[in-house]
């Protein structure tokens, strides 16, 4: 078996993310980068945020899709254009097909949020749903490339995709010379590419730490060979890829420092805080660093950390979920339910009592014929919403010294 990640072979340089960076300039964001008190205060680290999730199309992913078209010939742009991608990349190129009057078919897994296709279907790419993850969906690319002679626009292993992901890294130095690390989001690996080759270049000193979610934990033995991924469904369908480029690898091998891996949990609790606390819509995938930030407080207690919030396309459905499951887990919500003797005046008083704690309540379900033991009592289930953990517990408590009640 080879050691992939100990050859020195360089792919993408320096110079070629600043020719990128002058080469896109007119036609992706240039987002902000912005100091974040609130998850400072948290995690007793100085965070900085890059916002790639308001890019044009919410994704950093534009950035490598407007460098690779660009360098196409005139030839290559009638041909047209194919990529295979679960959502941002798909969006970034179609937008740029768009801008560049390209033809575009993308490939996308059958399961792709339909939020990101139809964002993608609105810049006038022609959609093909196919495969039910992106080894699949690529097979179907690859078919359709043969057959119709267009040029692909890989969404990771491409030097000039990866160019233009280092972009991003480009402005976060230039707007927050002070950090010292940074956590970037790991799938294909053309960001962590981007961002690495940067960092080695203007910025030895600068850590470079990558995140994995657990499904699609490529490298969690890094820096040993990339191994077998458990694959399935992940909240952070962004990085849902099994195997890493290998011009992302050459990008990257050396660089960093560490894989860390965050679960499922994890990252929606990193969804919920950004909404909270920096007020910023972030998906899963752009969610991981903050996540392993918090996952691992140890190794960045103390340290000026920049996460690149890489993409906030996010299905409003997914994200109201998400929030309200972090809620129950950090005892914020408490869904409660009672055994009450079923006359009336009961649920005034339980309202009363909750009222008078400070509690919101936010659902109340009355069941009499179904639920209960005897025809005498009613089970009453009442979502209530607390300041915080200690003062959901306070509310539980009295309750529980006036009726027979436990928590859902």
């Amino acid at each position: 078996m080879s050691d992939v990640l100990t050859s020195t072979t360089p792919v993408v340089t320096i110079a070629d993310i600043e020719s990128a960076h002058e080469r896109i300039a007119s036609t992706v964001v240039r987002t902000p980068t912005i100091a974040c008190p609130a998850l400072s205060r948290l995690t007793g680290a100085e965070i900085t945020l890059k916002l790639e999730n308001l890019q044009a199309i919410g994704s950093f992913k534009e950035r490598g899709a407007a460098n690779k078209m660009a360098l196409l010939t005139p030839e290559e742009r009638t041909r047209g254009v194919i990529t295979v991608s679960a959502g941002n990349h798909a969006q970034g190129v179609a937008r740029q097909a768009s801008l560049l009057g390209i033809d575009a078919t993308i490939v996308m897994p059958r399961f792709t949020p339909a939020t990101k296709v139809a964002a993608t279907q609105a810049w006038g790419a022609n959609v093909v749903l196919a495969g039910d993850d992106f080894a699949q969906a690529s097979e179907t690319a690859a078919e359709l490339q043969k057959q119709d002679g267009r040029v692909l626009v890989h969404p990771f292993n491409d030097p000039a995709v990866i160019a233009g992901q280092g972009t991003a890294a480009l402005e976060l130095l230039e707007d927050a010379p002070d950090i010292d690390t940074v956590v970037v989001p790991v799938g294909g690996g053309g960001l962590i590419g981007g961002f690495a080759t940067v960092m080695a270049a203007l910025r030895p000193d600068v850590e470079v730490i990558g995140v994995q979610v657990e499904a699609y934990a490529s490298l969690s033995n890094y820096p040993q060979e990339d191994g077998p991924t458990q694959g399935g469904s992940t909240i952070a369908e962004g990085i849902a890829v099994t195997k890493l480029g290998d011009h992302c690898l050459n990008a990257f091998r050396n660089k960093i420092s560490k894989i860390l891996v965050v679960s499922e949990l994890q990252v929606e609790s990193a969804i919920t805080t950004l909404a909270e606390k920096a007020k910023q819509v972030c998906e899963g995938a752009g969610a991981t660093g903050l996540a392993a930030v918090l996952a691992y407080p140890e190794l960045f207690k103390g340290r000026r950390v920049a996460l690149p919030l890489s993409g906030g396309n996010i299905n409003a459905r997914i994200l109201a979920n998400t929030i309200l499951r972090s809620l129950l887990r950090d005892g914020r919500i408490l869904r409660l339910i009672f055994q009450i003797p079923d006359r009336p005046g009961m649920l005034a008083d339980i309202s009363a009592r909750i009222g008078n704690y400070g509690g919101n309540i936010i659902e109340v379900s009355h069941h009499r014929l179904f639920a209960s033991p005897s025809v005498q009592t009613a089970e009453l289930l009442v979502m209530v919403e607390a300041r915080d953990t200690e003062h959901a517990r306070q509310i539980e408590t009295d309750l529980a010294r006036h009726y027979i009640v436990r928590r859902d």
